[in-house]
C-alpha cells in the first residue's frame, strides 16, 4: 500500500505517522470496529466519490447494530472523506472510514459511554484481485470455511471482527492457487466471496444470493442490479446451490475493492467459454461509465470532491 501524507482522525487532519491508537484499545483486542470501503474515481470534473452517502449511511447503521455511538455527525464524516482526497491531491483513491472502540476497560462488554474513535484514510489502490482481473477474469474455488450467519453476528453490519472468516477464506484460496474463495452458508448455499458479492448469469437472467443468504448488502451489488434492470435483464435474488455455479453461463464478483471482476473457472471447472461473458462485459462497461462520470442518468452516484481542504494539524 502506498502511503499518503494526511489522514483524518477524530475531527482533525493529521500526518500519516501520527494517526495512531493505543495498544490497549478495545477494538484491537476484540475486533470491535466498523468500517467502509469507498472509491473515489477520476472524472473530467476532478475526483468524485462513488455513492458516498450510501456508504456513510451503512457505516452508521453498522455502528447501531453494535451499540457503538459515533461521536460525529454523518455530514462531518462525509466532509472528512472529501477532505482526505483534497488534502492528499488524489485523482482517484480507495477511502477507508473506520469507527473503533478506543481505550476503556478490558472486559468483553463495552458500554455506550466508552470512548469511540473515527479514522478516515485514503490511498491509491488498484483492482483487488490483480491488475488484469477486470479484463481477463479470475479463477475461484468453493471455500471450506462457511460464511457467518445472522444468528451468530449481524451479517448486515460491516464489522472488522466479521472479516476474520473472510481472511481464512481468502488465504485458503490463495494457498491453493486461486484468486478468491467463495463461501457457502450453514445450509450449503452460495453466499459471497471473502470480500465481494457474487452474480451468475444463466439463460439471460442475472442471479444473485438473496439478502437472507448471509451476505453483506453490497452497494456495488445494488449498482449492478440497477444497471441490469436498465438493460432489461431479469434479476433474480434467490438461493443458489454450490453446483449451480459450475454450470453458469457467466459469473462475476463485485465490490468496492474488486469492482466488477469476471470469474472464468470455479474449482477448475470452466465457466462458459473461459473468458469474460457478453452480459458481464455489458454491465462492466456501464459501471465504468457511471464511475467515470459519463452517465447523466447516474450523476447522483458521484459526489465531486470540490472546495477547500480543511486545515491540517501542524506537525509537532
Amino acid at each position: 500500500m502506498k502511503t499518503v501524507d494526511w489522514v483524518w482522525q477524530n475531527g482533525e487532519l493529521k500526518p500519516w505517522s501520527q494517526a495512531t491508537v493505543h495498544a490497549m484499545a478495545h477494538g484491537l483486542h476484540y475486533g470491535s470496529t466498523v468500517f467502509e470501503g469507498i472509491r473515489a474515481y477520476k472524472t473530467d470534473r476532478g475526483p468524485a466519490i462513488f455513492r458516498l452517502q450510501e456508504h456513510i449511511d451503512r457505516l452508521f447503521d453498522s455502528c447501531q447494530m453494535y451499540y457503538m455511538p459515533v461521536p460525529f455527525s454523518k455530514e462531518t464524516v462525509r466532509e472528512a472523506c472529501i477532505d482526505v482526497i483534497l488534502q492528499n491531491d488524489l485523482d482517484s483513491a480507495y477511502i477507508r472510514p473506520l469507527v473503533y472502540r478506543d481505550v476503556c476497560h478490558l472486559g468483553l462488554t463495552p458500554h455506550d459511554s466508552d470512548a469511540v474513535g473515527v479514522f478516515i484514510g485514503a490511498f491509491e489502490w488498484g483492482p483487488l484481485l490483480g491488475k488484469d482481473s477486470a479484463e481477463n477474469g479470475v479463477d475461484v474455488c468453493i471455500s471450506s470455511w462457511q460464511r457467518i450467519q445472522s444468528s451468530t453476528n449481524p451479517v448486515m453490519a460491516k464489522a472488522g471482527g466479521h472479516y476474520l472468516t473472510s481472511q481464512l477464506i481468502s488465504m485458503e484460496a490463495k494457498r491453493h492457487g486461486y484468486a478468491e474463495g467463495i463461501a457457502v452458508n450453514q445450509n450449503g448455499l452460495v453466499t459471497e466471496g471473502a470480500g465481494c458479492n457474487l452474480f451468475m448469469i444463466k439463460q439471460g437472467n442475472l442471479i444473485t444470493p438473496s439478502l437472507g443468504c448471509s451476505i453483506l448488502e453490497g452497494i456495488t451489488r445494488d449498482s449492478v442490479i440497477d444497471i441490469a434492470r436498465q438493460y432489461g435483464i431479469e434479476v433474480v435474488e434467490t438461493n443458489i446451490p454450490r453446483e449451480a455455479l459450475y454450470v453458469a453461463d457467466e459469473l462475476f464478483l463485485c465490490g468496492t475493492a474488486a469492482e466488477l471482476t469476471p470469474v472464468v473457472s470455479v474449482d477448475r471447472i470452466q465457466i462458459g467459454n473461459g473468458t469474460t461473458g457478453e452480459l458481464t462485459r455489458q454491465i462492466q462497461r456501464a459501471f465504468q461509465k457511471a464511475t467515470a462520470g459519463q452517465d447523466p442518468a447516474r450523476e447522483n452516484w458521484l459526489t465531486p470532491c470540490v472546495g477547500i481542504a480543511a486545515e491540517p494539524v501542524p506537525v509537532s
